[in-house]
């Protein structure tokens, strides 16, 4: 059931500073939480609650204590947008939406979205969101004019503006984000790493204000090959994955991890699963050696930073976010689930 409720969330990020030996998951339930005709690629904890958007202009939250959904739909104009990026402030939550035009909402009065960025052009296609603290955030997207598209706002989003193409590195052909996930931007401290399709990292050390590209040896050679996902335990340590959606049984080069927060990339797990995956994380808690990555090939685990995997399950998923240690919650088509590592 969807209707309108006031969209003004308040939140408490939960921590992931515990230190402890990771744990050894060897299998996880999966309980639904939402059912519906939707297909979510984008999820964020504020809380205790989890907010998502999906196709069909939906977008919504879920109380994780007693379950309850508040759903709405945003229209614009005659056509109903796909939400493939969110993100939150302590007071605001923002949604992105794909393709032409590019439409920004955040939280505005009386609980109805507000659009705050507007962008039309038969190129444009955003991918990814997320912010810094309370006032900067990033957005990104598909290469247009020769470089990567890149939105900063420095006023807690009531503003946006789009970095120019001469203060940024030089963009490859072709070059874009997969909008798969919203895990090709990871931000951390001061610091921005966003992947791209053609496998290379756009760095930033100072919260979007310069950029310089990282190479990884994860795959690009085809459109649908690159990097899916990105994700740091801390400033040094940092994994990638990827693959091609279009053959998923592919291993070989589509996962690599940093020690030195991106100057240099190995690849792991080199020809052996997991195959094509569209969202890594770190497992909290676990000084970087627990990982668990997913997609509609399933959701496998690692505790050993990546040398090893185990498939836990084979039920698909495009994105994830751990609540804690052992929980997380996941989405994909037409659903979320709850997922209890044991």
């Amino acid at each position: 059931m969807r209707t309108l409720f006031p969209f003004l969330l308040v939140v408490l990020l939960v921590s992931c500073s515990e230190k402890q030996k990771a744990p050894s998951f060897t299998s996880v339930a999966v309980q639904t939480v939402y059912e519906d005709s939707v297909s979510i690629r984008a999820i964020e904890l504020m809380g205790n609650s989890l907010g998502y958007a999906g196709n069909n202009g939906v977008f919504g939250s879920i109380d994780l204590a007693t379950g309850k959904v508040m759903e709405s739909v945003q229209e614009y104009r005659d056509s109903l947008p796909e939400f493939r990026s969110i993100a939150h402030t302590s007071s605001d939550f923002f949604m992105l939406s794909i393709a032409n035009p590019a439409l920004l909402y955040k939280t505005g009065d009386k609980g109805r979205m507000q659009l705050v960025y507007k962008e039309e052009d038969e190129n444009v296609f955003y991918d990814a969101m997320s912010f810094w603290n309370d006032k900067e955030g990033i957005a990104i997207g598909d290469s247009m004019n020769g470089c990567l598209s890149i939105l900063i706002t420095r006023d807690g989003g009531n503003t946006w503006e789009k970095i120019p193409c001469s203060e940024l590195p030089e963009g490859v052909e072709g070059e874009g984000a997969f909008a798969a996930s919203n895990t090709n931007i990871k931000v951390l401290g001061d610091k921005a790493w966003v992947a791209t399709t053609k496998s290379r990292i756009y760095f930033s050390a100072d919260k979007g204000k310069t950029w310089h590209i990282q190479k990884t040896p994860i795959s690009s050679e085809a459109p649908t090959q690159g990097i899916f996902s990105v994700d740091f335990y801390n400033e040094k340590l940092g994994v990638a994955i990827g693959g091609d959606f279009t053959r998923p049984e592919i291993n070989k080069a589509n996962k690599a991890i940093t020690e030195d927060g991106g100057k240099s990339w190995q690849l792991i797990a080199d020809g052996q699963n997991p195959q094509y995956k569209s969202c890594i994380q770190f497992v909290p808690g676990s000084e970087g050696n627990g990982l668990v990555a997913i997609g509609f090939t399933g959701i496998s685990y690692s505790n050993d930073r990546g040398l090893t995997w185990k498939s836990l399950s084979d039920e698909p998923f495009y994105t994830l976010r751990f609540f804690d240690s052992n929980t997380a919650y996941a989405a994909g088509k037409h659903r979320i689930a709850k997922l209890v590592f044991k």
